[in-house]
Formats: structure tokens, sequence, C-alpha cells
């Protein structure tokens, strides 16, 4: 099949995209995709899921589409004529478009991998790719609350980067164990809330009910708070008596 000159908008072949009639609108998702052959495959199949599908097949018209259509969500192909994909994304970004994306590339090393994400991508996928793993990875990212697209949290003088998984206070680095830096990001993530032992339990660990008696929250809060709190440093992490814990932002 030729690629036809503009860029075709795919309708729901289950139904269709309405208006103001109280009938949910399609899901709408930007794809920027120069091989004519892997971007009919995405179309179809993302198509034939109810997805409402716009293509580009250049940088300079994708870039136009995103700022002009508002997609709910959108898949880049890193190398791409005239303008790369990763150079898109960036000015999107700065333009503060939040509008998830996965970045499609050949390229596999976890460098380049980590540059995708750090240039503002939320997923990374390796080309050649199973089609139903795009589309999982697609609804994964329109599943996340907005704040979750952040690969850099800032909580006050915390810094917790989620790419590198490393942690810092001002200018002094955290020494994190892997559960330690979970629920750090957990609480930096809700920071100034009360979060119960029970939440924690549940989020940070995984638990499917509350034990009736256990210390475990509190020993690796109490470490967590050894390494956040230095001695001389105003205090972030708060014991609630017999309610919980609450990271404050100052």
């Amino acid at each position: 099949m030729t690629r036809p000159d503009a860029v075709p908008v795919l309708p729901n072949r289950a139904s269709r995209r309405r208006g103001n009639y109280g009938t949910r609108l399609m899901t709408r998702i930007l794809l920027i995709e120069d091989d004519t052959e892997t971007a009919e495959a995405i179309l179809a199949e993302l198509g034939d899921r109810g997805f409402e599908v716009q293509w580009a097949g250049n940088g300079v018209e994708g870039l136009a589409r995103a700022c002009a259509s508002s997609p709910d969500a959108m898949i880049v192909d890193r190398m791409l004529p005239g303008v790369d994909g990763l150079t898109v994304i960036e000015v999107l970004r700065k333009e503060q478009v939040r509008t998830p994306v996965l970045v499609l590339s050949a390229l596999g090393a976890v460098n380049d991998r980590v540059r995708g994400l750090r240039m503002g991508g939320d997923d990374y996928l390796t080309k050649p790719f199973a089609l139903i793993e795009l589309v999982a990875r697609i609804e994964a990212l329109l599943r996340r609350p907005s704040d979750s697209r952040e690969t850099i949290l800032h909580v006050g003088p915390l810094e917790l980067d989620l790419i590198e998984r490393t942690a810092r206070r001002g200018e002094r680095r955290l020494d994190l164990l892997p559960r330690e830096f979970r629920l750090l990001e957990y609480m930096m993530r809700r920071s100034d809330q009360l979060l119960t032992r029970a939440m924690l339990l549940e989020e940070v660990w995984n638990y499917k009910f509350v034990p009736a008696t256990t210390n475990l929250i509190d020993v690796h809060m109490g470490r967590l708070r050894h390494k956040v709190d230095g001695s001389g440093e105003t205090q972030l992490i708060h014991n609630v008596r017999g309610s919980g814990f609450v990271l404050r932002s100052r």
C-alpha cells in the first residue's frame, strides 16, 4: 500500500467517535513513523482495538500534529527525517506538553534507552517488536496518573532520579537500598499527606492484608529517616503518633 500524502485518521472499526451525546470519545493516538510498513501495521492494530490514530511520516509534520491535535498518547520513532524523534519530544516537553510518549527505536543499548527517557520519553520499545506488546505499553501509559510520568522527583531539598536510581538531599547523595528507594519514592509522590502503615504495607510491600503485629514499617522508616534527615538538617520525615508518617515538603 502506498502512503497517502495527507495524514490519515483511522476511525474506530467497532464504533464511531461521537460528540456531545454522552458517549465517551475515543482515545486518540499520534503515530510519528517514517517506515510505511511499520506504520501501517501499527495503524491497523490500534484501529482494530478501538483507538483513533493519526499518522505523521516525519518529525516536522509530527510536531505540528502534536501541537494541533492534543492526542492522548504518542508513538514516536527515534530516527525520523527532518527532525529526529528525540528532538520532537524535547521540544514538546519544553512547551510543557505532558502527553505520554512511547519511543520506538532500533537502538536497544542501555545508554540509548536512558537517553530516550531522559529526553522526555515515558517508555522505550526496541525494534523489532510484537504489536501486542506495543498495545500493552500504550494502554499502560494511558493508565498512569500524570505525576508518575516524571523521571525526576523533587520535594524540598530532596531529588529522586527514577532512571539512574539515585537520591540526593541538596548536595548530599543518599545511599538507599532498593526498598528504601521505593519507600521514599512513594512518600515523595504524596508529600505532606498522612501515610498510614496499612497504606505503606499495601503499596510498597504489596501486602494484601495487614498483619496484626509487625514493626516492618517502623524499622525501615527509621533507617530511611536516618539517611534522609542528617545531623543539623531540618527534619523532613515525621512520625504522627498512632497514625502513620508524613514527608514534609518544607
